[in-house]
């Protein structure tokens, strides 16, 4: 075993105390699922800090160095034994990609019509073309480390995926051999670790493996405590006066990522991997529309997709010529990033024209139906850097009614609403997100407030979902950002319907697909009533309650304007886009009809403000532009939280209370 004939290091070698060993032992037990009905014991609440001193001592890496990179690849959580999204295991994401992708469960993207206009005849991506641009994929060495880990450590593959001790062990085994691979020494100065932590990272080009030990060293800096999905608290003490030898990176003889073309803030490492823009058949062309935005019109959202598939994959799916595009790819292991088109053209990647048009669309490498195929820190950073960039350059408001899941894009129409795509799904951490952005979710009122922001806590809010693997299957107890909404202030109530999804009036489920009652993370939403440890929203045209005990709170209080159907109206019509009246399209341009949803805004019931935009409608439907057009109209549109997406009202028809 590695370090086993070395000399101990006086300045930090230590003997294992009986409580520290017994520590250590819990932890060698298999984990099970942490969910509410979980009953094994959770070890000590320091035998995970043990572990990481243990394992430093072990192998000569500095105890904080240690933390600071398991911190920026799993927060120290274990996830039960279960895999990352990049088949990533344990504190360390010690990868096994052909083990846990082999029978990984995929979201089926339904038959939503990216590009979501009406003047153009529908396109989706057959299943044809998926497969044959998933062919030949190949597991890259970031993807493989949990084996080099084995060999280095002499300890099992099975025993690194499934026991965290182990699995520390064997990522400071791999950190230990970067550092001698580059010739360095086994210092206790983890300033002096800076190359070995850029090749921990995977990275096979000098800007991302810079950005990841960067970040990792910003740990270090700044410190970190948190308690773990185990119930184990870790503390990471800071170092403000970190330097790294940045020279270092040199050594790695890493390729330089072609940047040219690339719109990215310094913080990122960012590739350029363009998305074709061709024309292949009459009329016919892909996969992206050629625009001069922000001088043609502003760009107001930004939507968070992800992957449903790996990397590679999804490298291979926005080069094709065809019927899908986005802006941006974030990578999971070590949160690189790729753009695709210039944020001036529109992507085809929600499905919903009118967002298109104004919109940034990133897609992170991830499964929706895979609760615990966790995406890493690495990426989330690099994305909240990312959209804090974005929303900068186009002044976009940082909340939950500018910065959409996808599963928060409306339908275009009643037809479209069913097909809609529910990514990232209830199980990514917009909380965590947004604390990242710089804009935590903090109450704003006391808990009488007229409105409230939906924040449960991701970790301890473990809702029933079934249809990850099997349908009707309950699926593997995970945290969760979304709330689930009853007709009445009772787990027994049945829960709201959306008429939408369900024209025939069948019940919502809790499929994990399935949005009809379902609340999320930022989100906000007027208050309809209050009832003992019960909150009621308008939701959809009806009341909608939620469990929000005081001991355990699902929301908090919101200030934030709200809107009304106008005096004397009894019901207000509702959009999944917001375009100009007839009256405003020129000779030449079709007439798009406004389509209301199936869904009513009745007298009486309040729905939160998240803007107000004018009609508009972006006319490009033909390879050459020079007949493309911006059209505006007179009427204007107020964006509203309806349900568990967006929707817009004519300002027409309601007022604003202030």
């Amino acid at each position: 075993m590695p370090g086993s004939d070395r000399a101990p290091r006086a300045s930090a070698r230590r003997r294992l105390t009986a409580a520290s060993a017994v520590a250590c032992a819990a932890l060698l037990l298999p984990l099970v699922s942490a969910g509410p009905s979980a009953t094994a014991p959770r070890p000590p609440a320091g035998a995970l800090q043990d572990t990481f001193a243990d394992a430093a001592v072990e192998y000569d890496v500095p105890p904080g160095l240690l933390l600071a990179v398991s911190y920026l690849q799993s927060r120290w959580d274990t996830h039960g034994g279960a895999a990352s999204v990049t088949g990533g295991y344990g504190p360390m994401h010690l990868t096994d990609a052909r083990t846990a992708l082999a029978d990984a469960p995929h979201h089926s993207h339904g038959a939503e019509n990216a590009r979501g206009d009406d003047a153009r005849a529908p396109r989706t991506v057959s299943r044809a073309a998926l497969a044959k641009v998933t062919e030949g994929v190949e597991l890259p060495p970031r993807l493989r480390t949990l084996d080099r880990a084995a060999g280095l450590s002499g300890i099992s593959a099975a025993e690194l995926r499934d026991r965290p001790a182990a699995n520390v062990r064997g990522g400071a085994a791999l950190l230990a051999a970067a550092q001698k691979e580059l010739g360095r020494p086994l210092s206790d100065d983890p300033a002096d670790w800076y190359g070995a932590v850029a090749r921990y990272s995977g990275a096979d080009d000098t800007a991302t493996a810079a950005t990841y030990a960067d970040d990792v060293f910003d740990v270090l800096r700044t410190g970190e405590s948190r308690t773990t999905d185990s119930g184990q608290r870790i503390v990471l003490t800071a170092d403000p006066d970190m330097a790294p030898d940045r020279t270092q990176l040199a050594r790695l003889g890493l390729r330089t990522a072609d940047t040219s073309g690339t719109q990215c803030p310094v913080t990122v490492a960012c590739e350029w991997i363009p998305a074709p823009y061709e024309e292949f058949g009459e009329g016919d062309y892909g996969n992206h529309d050629k625009a001069n935005r922000p001088d043609s019109q502003s760009v107001d959202y930004i939507v968070i997709h992800d992957t449903e598939a790996s990397w590679e994959t999804t490298l291979k799916l926005v080069q094709e010529p065809t019927y899908v595009s986005w802006q941006y790819s974030l990578r999971s292991s070590d949160g690189h990033v790729a753009q695709h088109v210039p944020l001036k053209d529109v992507a085809w990647h929600a499905g919903n024209w009118f967002l298109n048009a104004k919109s940034v669309g990133l897609e992170h490498e991830g499964f929706l139906v895979s609760p615990d195929a966790w995406y890493t820190e690495a990426m989330y950073r690099s994305s909240a850097r990312l959209v804090r960039y974005l929303a900068n350059r186009y002044g976009i408001p940082m909340d939950r009614q500018h910065i959409l899941g996808h599963d928060n894009v409306p339908g275009t129409t009643a037809a479209t609403v069913r097909g809609m795509h529910t990514d990232p799904g209830p199980y990514w951490d917009w909380a965590h997100y947004f604390r990242l952005l710089g804009r935590p979710f903090t109450p704003a009122v006391g808990t009488d407030a007229p409105a409230v922001t939906v924040r449960p806590d991701y970790t301890r809010h473990q809702p029933l979902y079934t249809g990850c693997v099997t349908a009707g299957q309950a699926c593997t107890p995970h945290g969760s950002g979304a709330v689930r909404l009853h007709t009445a202030p009772s787990v027994s109530a049945p829960l709201v319907k959306d008429i939408g999804l369900r024209p025939g009036g069948e019940d919502s489920t809790t499929g994990v697909n399935d949005t009809g009652a379902r609340a999320s993370t930022g989100q906000q939403f007027a208050v309809a009533g209050r009832q003992g440890e019960w909150t009621a929203i308008w939701y959809l045209g009806q009341k909608a309650w939620f469990h929000n005990p005081p001991a355990q709170p699902t929301a908090v209080g919101a200030r934030t304007q709200v809107l009304t159907p106008k005096e004397g109206v009894a019901e207000v019509a509702v959009y999944g886009r917001a375009y100009p009246e007839a009256s405003a399209y020129p000779a030449g341009v079709p007439v798009q009809p406004l389509s209301p949803l199936p869904y009513k805004l009745l007298a009486g019931q309040r729905y939160v403000v998240g803007g107000l935009v004018p009609g508009e409608y972006l006319y490009a439907t033909t390879f050459d532009t020079a007949g493309h057009q911006v059209i505006r109209g007179k009427e204007m549109y107020y964006e509203v939280q309806f349900g568990h997406r967006v929707a817009f009202v004519k300002a027409s028809d309601v007022r604003v209370l202030r």
